[in-house]
């Protein structure tokens, strides 16, 4: 899954892919603005890690789950 992360004060967003699911990271980013916590972090399909801080998070848009297709369909 695609995830894209809008940064306050930040020309460009971060984007990367996922192996975790839509309903881990809101549950994720939902605890982590709930408890006031000064970041949160999620990992790629690569093993990358990225650490955004909480307070300047301006939106995080998930993509779908459904794998993308190659090739032509009938």
């Amino acid at each position: 899954m695609e995830i894209r992360i809008g940064i306050i004060n930040t020309g460009r967003e971060l984007s990367f892919d996922t192996g975790a699911s839509a309903d881990e990271v809101r549950t994720q980013v939902a605890t982590a603005l709930e408890q006031n916590a000064s970041h949160v972090s999620f990992a790629d399909v690569k093993g990358n890690s990225y650490i955004v801080p909480t307070a300047n998070l301006a939106y995080i848009e998930l993509g779908t789950e459904e794998s993308r297709r190659v090739g032509f369909v009938a």
